[in-house]
């Protein structure tokens, strides 16, 4: 426990801290305290071969997860420290990896390191009833960013091109049973540390999950806020459904499907919309083997989310199948082969536009 704190402290000091202050730092906590720190880690590799071979060895910029070609890559890397008390909770996770070089582009300096730094205080002492404020990952959609949580190995388009993170502050309630939970969000932006300069405006969000039993979970979030300066205020208006459902002991599946809406001028009343279907279905073929298929398409026509700058927009079918092998309890190894067919020739390969991308992936993730 004190080898696993000393790294925690010396990261959140900067890495000044001598060793015998990191030991003097941990010989003062009360055990209460000790208790109720938690660390983890998380650390996913990967390799991908894109078959159009893209000359830059990154993939197209509608991907933010397994984004290198040809190379072997760290995708995410963090660690992590959650406190718990009953009635206070935190989390501090830092990182590394492609994932944050892509995702967090648009934030400043040490931010972009930053997995997840949240506060909360719970409200009742008879009710589940909580407020946390801080970086958290994203109420919308049911993949995340750590692979290994995720039935498919590669991330869907849904999910790499809605937030992965969001900041602001949650008001969330668990129901007794645990079959309810509720939350509204106040949130900085779309997948926002810091507001877009200019921006005045906050955004918001909810979420309603209803799990009746074990073996089904259905989910409603949405997204509703301006993600641009105020000169430029376009109210973006998202909607994520999903249902997942356990049909045996060994097949599972999960459908989705999302909307959004965005003005198309600031004080215009047309907008501009897309929306995407997915479906994956996950057979375990015992405990250490399982095969996951996935079918989805995105349509955004008028460039809100994903710009081509062609006549039709961004309109693809995607098509994946992986297959995972627990090595052990906490390391996996997967295998993704995975196609694209969009309307439209958006894709380049040997310097010409193609309608197809297909590409394979492995990686090896691993948690501590």
């Amino acid at each position: 426990m004190k080898a696993v704190l000393s790294v925690i402290v010396v990261s959140l000091m900067g890495f000044a801290a001598t060793a015998q202050q990191v030991n003097d730092t941990i010989k003062i906590l009360p055990q209460s305290e000790i208790a109720a720190l938690k660390f983890s880690g998380y650390i996913e590799t990967y390799y991908s071969y894109d078959f159009n071979k893209p000359d830059s060895n990154v993939r197209p910029g509608f991907f933010y997860s397994y984004n290198r070609n040809n190379e072997v890559a760290l995708n995410l890397g963090f660690i992590k420290a959650a406190y718990d008390k009953g009635n206070v909770r935190g989390n501090l996770a830092l990182m590394a990896g492609t994932y944050s070089n892509a995702n967090l582009s648009a934030e400043e300096g040490v931010l972009k390191n930053v997995f997840e730094a949240n506060a909360g205080v719970k409200l009742s002492k008879s009710a589940n009833l909580w407020i946390d404020a801080g970086i958290f990952s994203s109420h919308l959609g049911f993949e995340s960013a750590i692979g290994k949580d995720c039935w498919a190995l590669t991330r869907s388009i849904l999910a790499d091109n809605s937030p992965y993170y969001e900041s602001g502050a949650k008001l969330s309630y668990t129901s007794p049973s645990g079959k309810w939970f509720m939350s509204g969000l106040v949130l900085n932006g779309w997948q926002r540390i810091q507001r877009v300069d200019g921006n005045k405006s906050l955004a918001f969000g909810h979420q309603l999950t209803y799990k009746p039993n074990g073996k089904v979970t259905l989910n409603s979030s949405s997204f509703i806020g301006n993600d641009k300066p105020a000169d430029d205020k376009r109210m973006r208006y998202f909607h994520n459904f999903y249902g997942q459902f356990q049909i045996s002991d060994n097949l599972g599946l999960i459908a989705g499907f999302d909307i959004g809406a965005e003005q198309k001028a600031k004080g215009s009343e047309s907008y501009n919309c897309w929306y995407t279907p997915i479906v994956i279905a996950k057979y375990s073929l015992s405990d250490r083997f399982s095969l996951t298929a996935r079918g989805e398409y995105y349509d955004d026509e008028n460039g809100v989310i994903i710009t081509t700058g062609t006549q039709n927009g961004f309109k693809t079918f995607g098509y994946s199948l992986n297959f995972d092998y627990n090595l052990y309890s906490n390391v996996v190894w997967r295998i993704e082969a995975r196609s694209l067919n969009s309307k439209d020739e958006i894709f380049i390969k040997d310097g010409n536009s193609t309608k197809n991308n297909t590409f394979v992936t492995t990686a090896l993730a691993i948690s501590f």
